[in-house]
């Protein structure tokens, strides 16, 4: 399993914000520079993530975003499909197997399973998390 480039620096976009007040509108040339993302991207993705509630938009000469909601209230699911949609391991799991229609596959029961506890980590894990774990870390370091 790998990230996309968006997903990656979605990530890294909202984890900028969550480190931010709530209240404390966020240019999008700052996240950018202070993330090393390219702007034009960051806001594609940024657009993505308004549409589905993640971030807020604001306008005018002060704008930028902000988080539409405690970082402890967004799961790294939530950031993840609303970049790319539902997530899976493979395009299309049913099609991993070749063989009569009916047919039990191994892989593919398997790969269904680790898709299975792959989102369960994702669902179970906030943006409060990993700042902290980020923190954390620079503390021990």
């Amino acid at each position: 399993m790998q990230f996309t480039k968006a997903e990656a620096y979605g990530m890294l976009g909202v984890l900028y914000l969550s480190e931010k007040g709530l209240s404390d509108v966020t240019p999008l040339s700052e996240i950018s520079e202070a993330q090393v993302i390219p702007e034009k991207f960051l806001a594609k993705i940024f657009q993505s993530l308004s549409k589905s509630g993640i971030v807020r938009s604001h306008r005018g000469v002060r704008g930028g975003f902000t988080l539409s909601k405690n970082p402890a209230q967004i799961t790294v699911k939530d950031v993840l499909e609303a970049i790319q949609g539902p997530y899976h391991i493979m395009k299309s799991l049913p099609d991993a197997c070749t063989g009569p229609e009916g047919e039990f596959c191994a892989l593919r029961e398997l790969l269904i399973l680790a898709e299975h506890k792959m989102v369960a980590v994702f669902e179970e894990h906030t943006l409060a998390d990993l700042i902290k774990w980020q923190r954390d870390e620079a503390v021990t370091v």
